[in-house]
């Protein structure tokens, strides 16, 4: 390792902390994403300094929860989060400690933590303080506990889910022991927050191998504990890879025979989530039946379009297909993407007629747009006003 790592700011940060006889090591993910390879972001900094300590060194501080050890620390406009070296005490929510204990040993704080390769720490130098073999675990893409897995499980059952999450996020395979323990404790996670088991699934969707992790969910047993569950691996994995986590929200819904209201309330989706997985969900039930009409094409975006059919190749493999490219061409080929593409609106119309404004110009505007799209008429000023007047006149 060389000393590159971590910011300007944050190794000031260090640089401080050290001069004022404190020990202070970058730590947790970042760390991780450096021995990996990948950009590090998120420089979290852990110290013998408690929290009061850190509010003496540095001028610019934020109480993050100093009663948890963390303090913000503004070096030079940057956030850089600042936390106590500390051991935990029990979990009886079996996601936080009812407390935590400071100590000045980075062992002892970095034996609390979830995974070996999370437990990696650095020093501004750029030596890597590797205590229980995440480097190696790394290097053999192995999701391994710190310690007795059983013991860190049964502390916070997120962690289950998140040795998941990082089997597809990485590719990694979880380690046999650590394994035996998610499933022999894998009811607990039935304590953990919708909210937090939402930014789980999230981050999985979006990993680079979520086939691994929903074997994994169905085969410890996980699956049997998380609403909706279980589901089949198998229709799942039918669909991966994700373009994004929507997207691995909707096929969910589908590879289960959910509801789009199922998956919104057990999951807690958010508005714009909820609204692209029931514009998927009626794309798809159209498209099993037929191909997508010139109204679908206008109707649903090109990725509502590119999953309803991405789905429909995954569940009718003997039915006809059609390519992204092609959906994109023929959207993209419509005479108006939208209302708004129209020559005329509703202001137009009441010149044309001499008629007060009503309800009546939002009717017609609507007639325009229809036959606009289907072809019976050219998007010009002039053509309407001819189509127009000649079906208004039609209907006095």
């Amino acid at each position: 390792m060389t000393n590159s790592f971590g910011t300007g700011p944050s190794r000031e940060v260090i640089r401080c902390l050290e001069a004022a006889g404190y020990e202070a090591v970058f730590v947790g993910g970042a760390v991780r994403d450096y021995v990996l390879g990948k950009p590090a972001t998120d420089m979290d900094i852990a110290t013998s300094a408690q929290p009061d300590e850190v509010k003496v060194v540095f001028s610019n501080t934020v109480d993050l929860g100093t009663e948890h050890g963390t303090v913000l620390v503004l070096m030079q406009r940057e956030p850089i989060e600042v936390t106590t070296y500390r051991t935990e005490g029990t979990y009886t929510d079996h996601r936080r400690p009812d407390e935590v204990q400071f100590v000045k040993s980075l062992r002892e704080d970095l034996l609390r933590r979830d995974f070996t390769m999370n437990a990696l720490a650095m020093t501004k130098e750029g030596e890597l303080i590797d205590l229980f073999g995440g480097k190696q675990d790394i290097a053999h893409q192995i999701i391994k506990a710190v310690g007795n897995p059983a013991n860190r499980f049964k502390e916070d059952a997120l962690r289950m889910f998140r040795a998941v999450r990082f089997a597809s996020v990485l590719g990694f395979a979880i380690e046999e022991d650590t394994y035996k323990a998610i499933a022999e404790n894998a009811q607990q996670i039935r304590y953990i927050s919708i909210e937090r088991l939402k930014a789980e699934m999230d981050k999985l969707f979006n990993g680079i191998d979520p086939e691994k992790a929903f074997r994994y969910i169905q085969d410890s047993g996980l699956g049997i504990h998380l609403p909706l569950f279980p589901i089949k691996a198998a229709r799942l994995i039918s669909t991966v890879p994700y373009e994004s986590a929507v997207e691995g929200w909707a096929c969910f819904m589908v590879a289960g025979n959910f509801s789009p209201t199922d998956v919104m309330k057990a999951y807690k989706l958010s508005k714009h989530e909820q609204m692209v997985i029931t514009a998927v969900n009626e794309a798809y039930e159209k498209r099993r039946f037929q191909p997508f009409s010139i109204g679908d094409y206008y109707t649903y975006d090109l990725q509502v379009l590119f999953t309803a059919e991405k789905l429909f190749q995954a569940y009718h493999a003997d039915k006809e297909k059609i390519s992204n490219t092609e959906i994109m061409h023929r959207k993209q080929s419509l005479p108006i993407q939208s209302v708004k593409d129209l020559k005329v609106d509703g202001k137009v119309l009441i010149s044309w007629t001499g008629l007060k404004g009503g309800p009546w110009t939002g009717k017609w505007i609507g007639l325009i747009e229809h036959a606009v799209l289907h072809g019976r008429c050219d998007n010009d000023s002039n053509t309407i006003k001819e189509w127009f007047l000649h079906e208004f006149n039609r209907e006095k």
